[in-house]
């Protein structure tokens, strides 16, 4: 008996303590959460504008050691699939001597068990789980990351 009285007094605690935390609710307006969006969402926003993107010689740095190397050219539209891998056509040799284009590294071609391989091995195959495409682009949101050599 005693313990369904406490058990009942603590959910009542609880009900009140969260009843100034529902919707609705007047609450600090200092405290409101900037939206990215800036126009309604009834208004439908000008698309940004399109430029090139520029890659900065040398390519862009890494963050820290071991870092995947950053794609520095747009991949929208590139076919990655068990069948075909776009990427390869220039980063695969021979066709990287072709195009300038960096070879992918030997790491690719050793499987799970250290075998190495003629081809890429399957667990190197989809390049986006690693190497994502990067832009000099403003920063939606303000932060203070430091690279590794910079925190150092």
């Amino acid at each position: 008996m005693r313990s369904r009285s406490l058990l009942a007094a603590v959910a009542l605690a609880m009900a009140v303590a969260l009843a100034g935390l529902l919707p609705g609710e007047a609450q600090d307006k200092s405290a409101a959460v900037k939206p990215l969006r800036e126009l309604p969402l009834a208004e439908e926003a000008a698309p940004p504008d399109i430029t090139r993107q520029s890659v900065p010689a040398g390519g862009f740095e890494r963050a820290y050691r071991q870092q995947p190397p950053l794609i520095p050219h747009k991949v929208e539209g590139y076919q990655v699939s068990v069948d075909n891998n776009a990427c390869m056509s220039c980063h695969d040799w021979p066709g990287n001597t072709k195009v300038g284009a960096p070879k992918i590294s030997e790491t690719h071609y050793v499987d799970r068990q250290g075998v190495r391989l003629d081809k890429v091995a399957g667990t190197r195959y989809f390049c986006q789980q690693c190497h994502v495409p990067q832009a000099d682009a403003k920063p939606l949101v303000s932060n203070v990351f430091q690279n590794a050599t910079q925190a150092k």
